[in-house]
């Protein structure tokens, strides 16, 4: 088995070896893969908290950690290559702060969910009180309806990659990355304006 993993992964990028020896419990290939990957979590972390409110409890280290924890420890994932692991990674953070959200929420009986004002907001550049579970909540509808759009959300919001860094992650032009970002923008402001005028 191990020499077809080997043939497979001959011609793979050398992060994607260390990533994946990491997930087969190779302890040396863990640390240099977070040596070479740590940079970029935290960017990527960075990026994600900035658009939470003030004050929030999860530090950049902590979402960087338990991002990390639930990549190294979880089970099945093939990681493609250096794209797709951060492409992952990203779903991760999402994960994590939409959780935390949650279980903030929930602690304060659901009076703390804040309304998007979608006159002011742009993916990308939004203000701190969107409503990151809502976001969430239409994201994962958006995902059943158009699912590559949704990836070019993650990426570009919950992940921080710029156009191009999307284009190379998905494999398609950049004209359809900015097609599929235009279109998500204006279905995820319509659902959730929908949402907030309903509440």
């Amino acid at each position: 088995m191990k020499d077809t993993a080997k043939a497979t992964n001959a011609g793979a990028p050398p992060l994607t070896l260390l990533l994946n020896r990491m997930r087969a419990g190779d302890e040396a290939a863990r640390e240099q893969a977070m040596e070479l990957i740590y940079g970029q979590l935290r960017r990527m972390a960075a990026n994600q908290l900035r658009r939470e409110r003030a004050g929030h409890t999860l530090q950049t280290t902590a979402l960087v950690h338990e991002a990390y924890l639930k990549l190294a420890g979880g089970s099945g994932l093939e990681v493609k290559d250096r794209a797709h692991f951060y492409a992952v990674a990203s779903q991760q953070m999402r994960r994590i702060l939409v959780d935390y959200g949650r279980a903030r929420n929930a602690q304060r009986r659901g009076g703390g969910a804040g309304r998007v004002d979608l006159d002011k907001i742009q993916l990308g550049s939004e203000p701190q009180n969107l409503d990151l579970i809502a976001l969430d909540e239409a994201l994962t509808e958006l995902e059943k309806l158009d699912a590559r759009a949704a990836r070019v959300v993650e990426l570009r919001y919950f992940g921080g990659y710029s156009d191009k860094e999307v284009v190379e992650a998905l494999g398609v032009s950049l004209a359809t990355v900015r097609r599929d970002w235009d279109f998500a923008r204006s279905w995820l402001f319509d659902r959730i304006g929908r949402r907030a005028g309903a509440g």
